[in-house]
């Protein structure tokens, strides 16, 4: 398969139908939404706007969801129309995070270097109290409000725990990198987030460890494809293992008005 056809493929099964446990999936003209049931951060997930209707429509989003008291990420990606989106979002108030690259490994063509046995301490998090784990180790490399992610993993445990696996890996018994991997329903895709390690523990395999054990798991759970959406840090160690960049994407956050 092609970069063409395996963005699309993304594009049609992790954009335009995503679902996640504990987030309503709406339509509304050109856009589709996921709108967090358990917590107040949201997203639009896909857009397919035109130069002329595309303020309007930010406009009616941002009105939408400051109704809704919520913060949303508006996920713009490199192929999204129009070209100008980024600068738009910009006008209308969004705060650009850090790009990222969109990678894809083909299950049926893993490296031997993931399919090794783990030898590091990788454990996964089999209650929603051991999440607090994952917690310091976010907490420790980047800094800020993480209470709200723990919230949403303790809810997608307890209502739909199949989509889901939280791994940490532990130096003499203390949580030094954690990551987790989500099996969207019906996709043929398994998705790689919150890769994290202590700086004092880098440079030991961790981040390795947590990405065969993420891989490994994928493949025995029958997915087709992992994705990870990669940070500058993250790409040349994923792709070394035989990601796919196929496109790019930039999260754009609106935080609700003082009079939402």
């Amino acid at each position: 398969m092609d970069v063409d056809e395996l963005m699309a493929l993304y594009d049609r099964e992790e954009r335009l139908q995503a679902r996640e446990s504990g987030m309503r999936r709406e339509e509304a003209p050109g856009v589709v939404r996921l709108v967090d049931t358990v917590g107040r951060q949201s997203a639009i997930i896909f857009a397919r706007l035109d130069e002329a209707e595309a303020d309007g429509v930010i406009e009616r989003e941002t009105a939408y969801f400051d109704g809704l008291g919520h913060e949303f990420e508006w996920k713009l990606f490199a192929h999204d129309l129009p070209v100008d989106m980024h600068q738009r979002l910009a006008r209308h108030g969004f705060e650009a995070e850090e790009p990222e690259t969109i990678l894809i490994l083909d299950l049926a063509d893993v490296p031997e270097a993931l399919m090794r046995p783990v030898v590091a301490d990788v454990r996964r998090i089999g209650s929603p109290e051991g999440l607090r784990d994952v917690t310091a180790v976010r907490e420790a490399v980047w800094p800020g409000e993480h209470l709200s992610l723990e919230e949403h993993l303790r809810h997608m445990m307890r209502t739909d725990p199949d989509s889901l696996s939280v791994y940490a890996v532990y130096e003499s018994g203390r949580p030094v990198s954690a990551g987790r991997i989500q099996f969207p329903a019906r996709s043929p895709f398994a998705g790689i987030w919150g890769g994290a390690t202590l700086p004092a523990s880098r440079g030991k395999g961790h981040y390795t460890a947590l990405l065969a054990t993420r891989v490994q798991e994928a493949i025995a759970r029958g997915r087709r494809f992992v994705t990870i959406d990669a940070s500058p840090m993250s790409r040349p160690i994923v792709e070394k293992y035989g990601f796919r960049p196929v496109t790019r994407a930039q999260a754009f956050i609106h935080r609700p008005s003082a009079s939402g």
